[in-house]
């Protein structure tokens, strides 16, 4: 299977080159050559009712590498970058409700038709039609018709690694967002920078490897557009099946990873202690016994559970803060977390001692 080789000033495909791949090569998940965009995360219970409602051609057509349906959605408005054909917007239509709201945007004419083709069976099917399809990049959202400070929630599955301008999307997820407002996306990340001769690979760039971010680079690139804390979510190595793209990427990894990124502008670039704890009621719907922030926040219901400065901002500034009785203010400082450390995050990888953090 092989695409369009023309590439942008700066080493990665085209445009014209993505659409192609995704818009007239991909007919269906069986087409790819890794499990990149394929999401195999063990589907959770709450999730398989909603997709049994979503039409089986837009289910064909699905490419994304993870799950982007974070907690406490309903009512909110929520923005998918990269939407496709459309699974993650119908599935997040149920989630918000019909007092909530969903906005799909992707650049591929063929993907939207086959999401814009069943928006009446979703319709339908739910009881109420709150979406809405655009076409246009993600790294040029100041060119559609979108508010700024207008989504509680933005998504992306597996689509910002195919971007060939990540910081100017990072730049127009921050300006859409509502103080308050986080971007959960599922993304492709390599444990070092990609040679060029993979970056310009072309098949390798529509799998989303060949434009996957070094981990740390993408860590710089969040704080660079105002989202100092990156919160890793979780993560998995990718396997690639093919055995000549094995052979050529060679000794590079590859994850996917779910980060969740808050617009607080208070947020600082480390652990900081204050002496916070916060205590979860149990109160959020699936989540009675136990909430979970990011792989190294697991909340006990009922039990105080020792926050820094940070931790204590997303929980408090957010969506969630009805549901957490809160200690402490930020009058006395303690220093930094101990084990606050800067080691490759995936738990999946080789190294020992993966980052912690509070």
């Amino acid at each position: 299977m092989m695409l369009d080789s023309r590439s942008t000033s700066n080493g990665s495909p085209t445009h014209d080159a993505v659409k192609d791949y995704y818009g007239k090569r991909l007919q269906s998940s069986a087409d790819l050559v890794t499990s990149a965009c394929c999401d195999i995360t063990q589907t959770p219970e709450w999730l398989k009712a909603v997709l049994t409602k979503i039409h089986p051609d837009v289910l064909a057509r699905y490419y994304g590498c993870g799950l982007v349906c974070p907690p406490l959605l309903e009512g909110c408005r929520v923005l998918d970058l990269g939407c496709g054909s459309g699974r993650d917007v119908y599935a997040l239509s149920q989630l918000v409700g019909e007092t909530g709201s969903v906005v799909g945007v992707d650049m591929t004419a063929e993907q939207l038709s086959v999401a814009r083709a069943h928006q009446s069976f979703h319709a339908d099917a739910f009881g109420f039609d709150n979406v809405t399809f655009l076409e246009g990049y993600i790294e040029r959202l100041d060119q559609l018709a979108l508010n700024p400070d207008s989504f509680d929630v933005i998504v992306s599955n597996c689509v910002v690694n195919l971007s060939p301008d990540k910081e100017a999307v990072l730049r127009g997820v921050r300006r859409l967002l509502r103080p308050g407002g986080e971007f959960y996306f599922s993304d492709v990340y390599a444990d070092r920078r990609v040679p060029a001769e993979l970056r310009d690979d072309a098949v390798l760039y529509g799998e989303c490897l060949g434009g996957a971010l070094y981990w740390n680079d993408f860590l710089r690139l969040a704080t660079a557009t105002g989202f100092p804390d990156a919160r890793l979510v979780e993560d998995r190595p990718l396997s690639i099946t093919d055995k000549e793209v094995a052979r050529r990427v060679g000794s590079v990894r590859f994850y996917s990873a779910t980060y969740r990124l808050f617009r607080i502008d208070d947020l600082e670039t480390a652990c900081e202690d204050y002496g916070q704890a916060v205590v979860y009621r149990g109160t959020i719907p699936g989540a009675e016994s136990r909430f979970v922030l990011d792989s190294h926040h697991d909340i006990e219901t009922g039990r105080a559970f020792p926050v820094c400065g940070n931790t204590w901002r997303m929980l408090h500034d957010t969506r969630f803060r009805e549901h957490f009785d809160f200690v402490g203010d930020f009058s006395r400082h303690f220093g930094l977390f101990p084990g606050c450390g800067g080691s490759i995050p995936f738990v999946a990888g080789d190294s020992k001692d993966a980052g912690t953090c509070c």
